[in-house]
């Protein structure tokens, strides 16, 4: 999936502006944020308003693409939940544009449930 996001970023209208691709990829850990054990998790988002944040985070400054991938269902430890890609000029607009979605589709976007 990710080389396919990459190559499909070369060939972007706008390919020879671009330089920087930063790349998340999240996954289940064995503990909660509070440490405690867990065996997964559940996990859902809202289609409609991730469309919208990433046509947002879009309009910044700098920023050329965007790819996101979220791993809906029940998902066991080592899962990956989500792929986020961000494309653009350079670094000062793209890592604060990653770490903006990221912090939005976790807190706005997604609905996560551990199971212990």
């Amino acid at each position: 999936m990710i080389e396919n996001w990459i190559s499909e970023i070369k060939r972007h209208p706008e390919s020879s502006s671009i330089g920087m691709i930063l790349i998340h990829n999240g996954i289940v850990r064995a503990t909660s944020k509070n440490g405690k054990p867990v065996r997964g998790m559940r996990l859902s988002y809202n289609a409609k308003k991730l469309n919208m944040l990433i046509e947002e985070i879009k309009k910044q400054q700098g920023i050329v693409e965007i790819k996101v991938w979220i791993n809906e269902g029940e998902l066991k430890i080592g899962d990956d939940i989500m792929k986020v890609l961000v494309a653009g000029r350079l670094r000062t607009d793209v890592f604060p544009a990653l770490q903006e979605l990221v912090s939005k589709i976790k807190n706005e976007v997604v609905n996560e449930e551990e199971i212990f």
